[in-house]
């Protein structure tokens, strides 16, 4: 079941959809960040997924209630949208999670293609992340802060991706571990935005079952 809930940012309120394991609890939680097409049906379903894994999952919204499935319009989406923002919406969450008795205080983030962006400026610029999980997506080299990042990253990445390429994703990856973070990275046979089952024509079984797998045991 998943539940709409605003979280008080300097900025005005930001909705979020929290989903809530069975059981008393208190729960790990996992933030997740969004692709560029908004807070979809498809990430509820993955918060859904985290919960019933026993995580309290919440799915951060970045767009303040819009969201689409039209290219033209997720690029707009994108454009108006700050990093900064994002980043503040983040930080007020895990600051929420830190007071909420359904959380054990392990707070994990991961994010997809502009949510999986901005799962590593998170860890790299917010307080009390444990763990970051991005999948294809590498944010500005300004919000690279790795002396700021006090937990371990994993990354989930196509082999061949035209927007975010494997060389790129591999600098990012020497440059982190240069810095003493710990970075371990896994490249998939399938392209970009392999975990979205609801578009077949990216959608790769194989590739989101084995980084599913991974990302659970992580």
């Amino acid at each position: 079941m998943i539940d709409t809930v605003m979280i008080a940012t300097p900025e005005g309120p930001a909705m979020a959809a929290v989903a809530t394991p069975t059981g008393d609890g208190p729960h790990p939680a996992i933030l997740i960040c969004h692709e560029w097409w908004g807070l979809s049906d498809d990430i509820r379903r993955i918060g859904e997924r985290f919960a019933a894994e026993g995580f309290l999952a919440i799915a951060l919204d970045f767009y303040q209630g819009k969201s689409t499935a039209d290219p033209s319009e997720a690029m707009q989406l994108v454009m108006q949208m700050k990093t900064d923002y994002a980043v503040t919406v983040v930080k007020s969450a895990v600051e929420q999670l830190q007071s909420d008795p359904r959380c054990n205080g392990k707070i994990a983030i991961t994010g997809f293609c502009l949510g999986g962006a901005m799962a590593i400026a998170a860890i790299c610029n917010v307080e009390g992340i444990a763990c970051a999980v991005p999948f294809y997506g590498l944010p500005m080299p300004k919000y690279l802060n790795w002396q700021n990042v006090r937990g371990p990253i994993l990354g989930h990445y196509a082999q061949t991706d035209g927007h975010v390429p494997a060389e790129k994703v591999q600098s990012v990856v020497e440059a982190a571990q240069k810095a003493g973070v710990t970075f371990a990275c896994h490249f998939y046979s399938g392209s970009h935005g392999f975990m979205r089952k609801s578009d077949p024509s990216i959608f790769h079984p194989e590739s989101a079952d084995l980084a599913w797998t991974r990302t659970l045991a992580f």
